[in-house]
Formats: C-alpha cells, sequence, structure tokens
C-alpha cells in the first residue's frame, strides 16, 4: 500500500493513501440520511486498518462511504501519556436511524479489536458520529452534532480538508446545514494554524 506524508508542524502530518482521501458513488439512494464519521486510532498500525475499514464499509448495505479525507497524524487529545492519533472524517450514506447506525459503529469498533479501558485510552479503532444531516440530537447516549468537535483538530483539520464542494455529492454540499457550518468554520481556523507554506493539495 502506497503512503505518501506531507509535514505540517513539528506534531501534525498529513497522511495520504489510496483510500484517504478518496471519493465513493456521488448518488445517493432516496430517503437515505448522510453523516460524518470521525475515525481514528494509535495502536498496532492505524493507517492499514482505516483502509480495512473504507473497504469494508463499501461491502455493507446499510453504511455507504461517500468520501474521506486525508488521515491527519496529531497528538493525542486527553489523556495524553499515549502515542499519537491517526485520524480522518469519512462522509457516508445510510438508511439506519442515528441510535441505530451509532450501535452499528460501536460493533465494527468490537470487530476491530476495540477495548474499553477508560475515557481517552489507547484504542485500535475509535468512530465518532459528528454529524447527522442537519439534525441536532440530544439524548442520554447520543449528541448530535458531537460535542467537542470544534475543540479537536483530529475532526477540524481533516473536515477542512474534505469540504470543497467540487468533491462531494450534491446534497452533502448543500442540505446539511451543520456540515457546512462545520467546514467553513474548519477552513478559517485550519487557515490560522497551520503554518504558511505550499500546500501539498495544489
Amino acid at each position: 500500500m502506497g503512503v505518501l506524508i506531507r509535514p505540517i508542524d513539528r506534531e501534525h502530518r498529513w497522511i495520504l493513501t489510496p483510500c484517504y482521501p478518496t471519493r465513493g458513488p456521488r448518488t445517493i439512494p432516496p430517503g437515505w440520511s448522510v453523516a460524518v464519521i470521525g475515525v481514528g486510532g494509535n495502536v498496532g498500525d492505524v493507517v492499514r486498518r482505516l483502509c480495512r475499514l473504507w473497504y469494508a464499509l463499501k461491502r455493507t448495505r446499510t453504511i455507504h462511504p461517500l468520501a474521506s479525507s486525508p488521515i491527519l497524524r496529531n497528538p493525542p487529545f486527553g489523556y495524553t501519556r499515549q502515542g499519537p492519533f491517526d485520524n480522518a472524517v469519512i462522509i457516508v450514506a445510510t438508511p439506519l436511524r442515528p441510535i441505530v447506525l451509532l450501535r452499528r459503529l460501536q460493533e465494527i469498533e468490537r470487530r476491530f479489536g476495540r477495548r474499553r479501558s477508560f475515557p481517552n485510552a489507547p484504542r485500535t479503532l475509535d468512530l465518532d458520529l459528528i454529524f447527522y444531516d442537519a439534525r441536532r440530537i440530544v439524548r442520554p447516549d447520543l449528541i448530535v452534532p458531537h460535542p467537542g468537535w470544534r475543540e479537536r483538530v483530529s475532526v477540524r483539520w481533516p473536515l477542512a480538508r474534505l469540504g470543497s464542494r467540487r468533491r462531494l455529492p450534491h446534497r452533502v454540499g448543500n442540505e446539511t446545514r451543520y456540515m457546512e457550518k462545520g467546514w467553513q468554520w474548519s477552513k478559517r481556523r485550519l487557515k490560522r494554524r497551520a503554518p504558511k507554506r505550499r500546500s501539498p493539495w495544489r
């Protein structure tokens, strides 16, 4: 598997693979919803695992990947006595209700060896439901948009790289209000934080 690493600064790297960034089908079945999933991990070969995840999602009937961001290697968040994380975001189309989608994502985590020991612990695979259409959901086991996404470089920077309308299905760029707001906010933050250097995407 070919991997290209592009430094951003002393602590952050963009990682490009055949799966990240990429774009899947541009059509969405009628009645399906669009969601943004945060993916990542820091145990073992995470880059290869994220590619396995992309292909695994392509084989499912209820979670169809539409596009993925490049992978961002970045320092750990919360519990800092652990190795850096590799994070990306994936846009998916799904007929599943939000809570059912969350449970399906947790099943996939377990299938990839996820073990929950304590908050922000090292993990083989972490899947977070960041946005689901333009919906705001608050319940004991699910909050959408994902709380704290604005504070996490691991979400903001990949989201900004994914935010070009040219790379996304029409519905994603125009019918999902929270995702659009997230992309624009992340782009502004990324522009302020990133060092002045030639973009690897030009």
